[in-house]
């Protein structure tokens, strides 16, 4: 990632409040501006971004492949699921503190990623645009896995803060023990986006389903409350399929999780509860920033299942991206003639702005919107629908619902047929 956004990102937060609070007055002029208001249609300045496209934030579920790999090398359905629930808390935890907007896809955008190091490669592409939908497969180089979802990030403006709902189901394949795990990621909210510290949460249930053996994981990410107590934290338990728990597990998404025995979860929390070592509660208002408490204390007897990889020093001038993120838009020589011409590393607005010229990404960014716009009236006038390359509307096997299916072809490197988005 270039050095020259460094001072674009220092001042960011500024510039973001000063541009949301226009838009928010301009909204009330046009339209009684009401809480809940939908902002997934509503063209946003550039200064609110991050120089990556959501195809490229959707990659960053793969940072911790490592676990799909470990799942797959295990004998035991309870070990394989509780490490596949690691894996879905992991592949939220690169939000934490990226407080800025990924580029909205255009439609028929794509990203490959192949990290051969890591035994995968993955294609995403943008499906639909009204509504905003992104679709990802990712498929292990030695046949051990395939892991893909659709996703339709629905945004909501509640005055102090923006609420995200990442709609779509995820859907992991072990393909030795042929075995399917699906589950939905959880709401992540941004607090504070026009006045005070800018800080994020997570929080709803996450169900993660085995449907070749009936168990299944229940995920807590707990809302911060009143108090602060519960930031970050994840609680759960996997049952069986008769419903008996075998395994809790706990954490926080923003550091490791654990898995313990749900007896001795049981004892130390009742003799928790006994010793009253609730530190002492300070009453705060519903956006503050509540204060960080003390890290996971680690209940004896428990099992290490993932630790956050620890982001590097200039990470905080750099959008808070983590080592993994900073990689996805670089073009290594060569790249460039192998990429199809709908990836997003070729956006001019993204590399504008990675590149520190935000008059150049503004510009380009309203130039491929425009661009876009004409090419749908165009599609309208000669009622020609549009046709996506990669994937295909069917049928998820293991769920019965609608779902964004991977239709393949994509690595023999034909892209005659691209559409020319840029």
């Amino acid at each position: 990632m270039s050095d020259c956004s460094t001072l674009h990102c220092l001042s960011l937060n500024l510039v973001q409040r000063l541009s949301l609070l226009l838009i928010c007055f301009w909204l009330n002029s046009i339209d009684s501006f009401v809480v809940s208001q939908e902002l997934s249609k509503i063209a946003m300045p550039v200064v609110f971004n991050e120089p990556l496209s959501f195809l490229q934030r959707m990659s960053e579920y793969m940072e911790h492949t490592h676990l799909i790999h470990q799942a797959c090398s295990l004998s035991d359905s309870m070990d394989r699921m509780q490490v596949v629930a690691a894996f879905a808390v992991s592949a939220v935890a690169s939000q934490w503190e990226r407080t800025g907007k990924p580029f909205n896809p255009l439609l028929g955008e794509t990203y490959e990623l192949t990290r051969e190091e890591e035994g995968y490669r993955l294609i995403s592409e943008q499906v639909s645009h009204h509504p905003p939908i992104s679709a990802f497969h990712a498929q292990s180089l030695k046949q051990e896995f395939e892991f893909h979802g659709s996703i339709y990030p629905k945004l909501k403006f509640w005055g102090k803060s923006v609420e995200a709902e990442p709609k779509g189901t995820m859907t992991l394949e072990l393909l030795k023990h042929k075995e399917a795990y699906t589950w939905t990621n959880p709401m992540c909210c941004v607090h504070n986006i026009i006045l005070g510290k800018l800080w994020i949460e997570q929080y709803g249930t996450v169900e993660i389903v085995n449907h070749s053996t009936g168990d299944k994981c229940v995920l807590n990410f707990k809302p911060c409350g009143m108090f602060g107590k519960e930031l970050h934290k994840v609680e759960g338990h996997i049952q069986d399929k008769s419903k008996k728990k075998r395994r809790v597990i706990y954490g926080k998404w923003t550091e490791c999780m654990y898995s313990v025995d749900p007896k001795v979860y049981d004892t130390y929390k009742k003799s928790d509860k006994k010793s009253g070592s609730d530190s002492k509660k300070l009453k705060q208002e519903a956006d503050e920033m509540p204060e960080v408490q003390e890290t996971v204390t680690v209940i004896p007897g428990s099992a290490l299942l993932w630790r956050i990889t620890p982001r590097p020093p200039h990470s905080a001038q750099m959008y808070n991206f983590t080592s993994f993120a900073m990689t996805l838009n670089e073009l290594e020589p060569g790249m460039e003639r192998l990429l199809a011409p709908t990836d997003c590393r070729l956006r001019p607005d993204i590399r504008a702005m990675e590149n520190g010229d935000i008059d150049s990404a503004s510009t380009e960014k309203e130039r491929l919107e425009e661009k876009q716009r004409a090419a749908r009236r165009e599609r309208s006038k000669d009622e020609e629908e549009w046709s996506t390359r990669w994937f295909h509307l069917g049928t998820n096997p293991h769920t019965g619902a609608e779902d964004w299916l991977y239709t393949g072809g994509y690595f023999d490197r034909n892209y005659t047929d691209c559409p020319n988005i840029y």
